[in-house]
């Protein structure tokens, strides 16, 4: 590894934890995460060690996530990313503890959830009161 590129421990969380974590590491870290693909896109899609250097920024940015999170909403953190791991992932299974680590992450530490790609006016699927699959919440089948 060159000098220059600054070393960084790896943030050791499986995919649960990371998953469960996701929105908020994307809220803190989105200018880090642009800089870093704006680096790969400039490479062509190689700069493996070209951009090293921005994809370390990315790795400790998303390690003050977690840390964060842990610090100050661990109960909620460990109940969401718990279901997830137990219910394969499926973030529908999860919402009631979602919601928690959400107010928890909203109120202490500031960060936002923004889904990419959700409807305009539309209440986010995180913030609605009563959760509905895409049917029930459309009136029609999207498939």
């Amino acid at each position: 590894m060159p000098d220059h590129i600054p070393k960084v421990d790896e943030i050791g969380a499986t995919s649960a934890p990371l998953m469960s974590a996701s929105y908020f590491i994307g809220d803190r870290c989105r200018a880090f995460n642009d800089d870093y693909m704006k680096c790969k896109a400039e490479a062509n899609g190689r700069g493996e060690l070209e951009c090293l250097k921005e994809g370390r920024k990315v790795t400790r940015c998303a390690a003050s996530v977690i840390k964060d999170i842990n610090t100050h909403c661990l109960d909620q953190f460990n109940a969401h990313w718990n279901c997830l791991e137990n219910n394969n992932h499926r973030l529908f299974e999860c919402r009631a503890p979602e919601m928690k680590l959400n107010n928890c992450v909203f109120d202490k530490l500031g960060l936002k959830k923004t889904i990419p790609g959700a409807p305009e006016g539309d209440t986010p699927v995180h913030l609605r009161p009563k959760q509905l699959n895409s049917i029930e919440h459309s009136g029609k089948n999207q498939w």
